[in-house]
């Protein structure tokens, strides 16, 4: 008989911003349990996850009292193995039944069957289908003991070890308790409402009436109802105040998190702490009271914000002035810490970037900014934007780092160097710079706006990668310490997306040149790997925009080193694919190139241009002639960045190509004549891969 099961596990407040993991996570580890043991069938849509500050639960709808028995088949060794020629069992075979448990005269049952080349013993047996009672309590043991928990801890005198201390424990199969203990605790159908709001033990008479009862105890159990019913009332308390919710997802799921029955009261704040930088009281109203500030419809923040509280009460006043009074301080620390800190200019406080290390092998922040004052300089002269505000913007661009504001909120690094900056008199494109070079810090965030900010961002990025690279920290696996990943994908968006005309091969050369002689490993003027670390993450960002492996991977193989033109040949291979002649040719220069393979270091790998008067068979004329005929066209239309108009004018060498494979020798005896059509060869390869390797395309 199947019915519904419900676990809950009661405990103490539980970590907030892991809650709906830990939630997620407990009700896959007791499903798998239950499947394990084939007593649900495991249809995630039977599963839901119930998580509140003080309760992880699951209700897992068909879940079987016993396993239904079932036939098990044993192969158990070659029959030549296990009988002698009598017939009579080896001792292997008896040692083997021995240690399954099976008795010597189930032999006679066994089955004779083919495996591979040898005949084998094959046994069935029927296993006997587990019982949820025998079962359950390990289950759940097991499920906790796998949740992505950090640290754990005892409470009491007990031995037993988890997130927070536990309180109470429901098993509850239809309206049958388990039996069982977990954590300690014996399994029961009781449990408790809100702490305050709801009075007595709660018993949960069926697993299916759980989350209405606890709402009847002012309880919402499932964390997505609850932040719904959070989300729903910012919206409509927003709405009321003509202002709206400056945007805040993970905030929303840290009260979420917080609350077991959620009302939204309106706070307000003095308006002369307005004066402040709104990022820096947002900031310390979000991540230290856990408030939803209100911006106006210009986005300016106003002196007003949004508490969800755990309480719902017909007066409020008490709450909405105890949550006044606790922000207030913190409007006065970041008021006090913006005034202190515009008492110093941004250049004077450089000298301080001196005592702080950035890498024990790289030197002082002081050092970095030095070499990115250099870097951005000459990626401003390469850009035509004005060299002396870019060097000087990176000069500034951390600075703000030694400040009282950012030693206290480190996620207004750049942000707070913009306001001081402005306030010191400092040209605007350099405040905005010393904002954005830090763009972009996240996929789908903004680049930095204008050359002078592109140049400083670059530079940043730039020196990181190959600093890093070039003392050998490398990002392995899931680990980059040093944010590396991100910097590569930066440089791309801003190089591809700007664009910016430049080179990635002499970037790199121009930041490895900043570095003291000898500091760095480097090859050919670049760190050993970087280039194809930052292609591999060209290769994924591509292939996220949506453009197809194989286009990719033809772009990718010319091994591009001006990224702002990629986009461009990734659609003109594109529309190539299209034309009927694209995968002949494709084929034609991929047999082209492993033939020019085979003869690299044996003396005809010179390639000397063609000599029409060698030319012998018709077939290689002709294609002498068409090769000679659209070398210039498709030289002007890639320098002219025509990439689509290129590979159109390669399509119409693909009879002349289809001809000349199917009429000329090219491994001849004649070293001359062999030699002049392997350059030949070499002159259409190298128009056919002019603007890709087409060879990829079709793979």
């Amino acid at each position: 008989m199947n019915n519904s099961l419900l676990i809950e596990l009661r405990t103490e407040e539980l970590p907030p911003k892991s809650l709906s993991r830990l939630g997620e996570a407990f009700k896959d580890e007791v499903l798998n349990g239950l499947v394990r043991h084939q007593l649900s069938p495991g249809v995630p849509a039977n599963a839901q996850w119930f998580a509140t500050p003080r309760r992880l639960a699951v209700l897992i709808l068909e879940v079987e009292e016993k396993a239904a028995d079932r036939i098990e088949e044993k192969k158990l060794m070659p029959v030549s193995v296990a009988l002698d020629a009598e017939g009579q069992p080896k001792p292997a075979l008896l040692k083997k039944l021995e240690a399954m448990g099976i008795p010597v005269s189930e032999i006679a049952r066994f089955e004779k069957r083919m495996d591979g080349k040898s005949e084998t013993f094959f046994y069935q047996a029927t296993v006997k289908g587990v019982r949820l009672d025998d079962v359950l309590a390990d289950i759940v043991a097991q499920a906790l003991k796998k949740l992505p928990i950090q640290k754990v801890m005892r409470w009491g005198d007990s031995e037993h070890q988890f997130v927070r201390p536990v309180h109470g424990l429901i098993m509850l199969h239809g309206n049958r308790v388990v039996a069982g203990e977990v954590l300690g605790l014996s399994s029961g159908n009781r449990t408790l409402g809100h702490r305050f709001l709801s009075s007595g033990e709660i018993v949960v008479a069926t697993p299916e009436g759980y989350a209405a009862q606890l709402a009847a105890g002012k309880v919402i159990a499932s964390f997505a109802e609850r932040r719904d019913s959070i989300a729903v009332q910012l919206d409509t308390k927003a709405a009321e105040l003509n202002a709206r919710l400056n945007p805040a997802d993970g905030l929303l799921d840290e009260v979420t998190a917080l609350v077991e029955w959620p009302v939204v009261y309106v706070g307000e704040f003095e308006v002369e702490y307005l004066e402040v930088p709104q990022e820096c009281l947002i900031l310390t109203m979000q991540q230290n009271q856990k408030y939803f500030p209100l911006l106006d419809s210009a986005g300016k923040l106003l002196n007003k914000f949004l508490i969800v509280s755990n309480m719902q009460v017909d007066d409020p006043k008490h709450i909405i002035g105890g949550n006044a009074r606790v922000v207030r301080p913190r409007l006065s620390d970041a008021r006090f810490f913006y005034n202190q800190d515009r008492k110093q200019t941004l250049a004077s406080r450089l000298e301080k970037l001196g005592s702080v290390v950035y890498h024990n092998k790289i030197g002082s922040v002081l050092q970095r900014v030095e070499r990115l004052e250099t870097l951005a300089q000459k990626i401003a002269v390469h850009l035509g934007a004005n060299a002396s505000l870019s060097a000087r913007a990176a000069r500034l661009a951390k600075a703000d780092l030694v400040t009282d504001m950012v030693g206290e909120f480190p996620e207004l690094q750049g942000i707070m160097g913009r306001y001081y900056a402005l306030h010191d008199g400092e040209d605007k494109a350099v405040a905005d710079a010393v904002q954005s070079h830090y763009q972009p810090r996240f996929a789908g965030d903004a680049l930095p706006a204008g050359n002078i900010a592109c140049a400083a961002a670059l530079a940043d990025k730039l020196d990181a990668l190959v600093g890093f690279f070039g003392i050998g920290q490398i990002p392995t696996g899931d680990k980059d310490p040093f944010g590396l990943r991100r910097a590569a994908l930066g440089v791309l968006r801003i190089l591809m997306e700007s664009p910016l005309p430049l080179d990635l091969r002499k970037l790199l050369s121009d930041a490895a040149s900043g570095f003291q002689p000898g500091l760095l490993t480097l090859v050919d003027g670049i760190p050993p790997g970087l280039e194809d670390f930052i292609l591999d993450r060209l290769r994924g960002l591509l292939r996220d925009a949506g453009y197809a492996q194989d286009i990719v991977e033809a772009v990718l193989a010319q091994r591009p080193t001006r990224i702002d033109l990629v986009p461009a040949k990734l659609d003109a291979v594109r529309i190539f694919l299209v034309l009927p002649e694209a995968l002949a040719l494709a084929a034609a220069n991929k047999r082209i190139g492993n033939i020019l393979k085979k003869v690299a270091g044996t003396g005809d790998d010179r390639f000397a241009t063609p000599d029409p008067a060698l030319l012998q068979e018709a077939a290689e004329k002709a294609l002498y002639e068409r090769i000679q005929e659209i070398a210039p066209v498709v030289k002007s239309h890639v320098a002219s960045e025509a990439y689509a108009e290129a590979l159109k004018a390669l399509s119409s060498v693909r009879d002349e190509v289809d001809e000349f494979f199917d009429k000329v020798m090219v491994n001849v005896d004649d070293p001359l004549l062999r030699a002049n059509r392997l350059g030949l060869l070499k002159a259409l390869f190298d128009q056919l891969n002019a603007v890709a390797d087409i060879s990829k395309l079709g793979v």
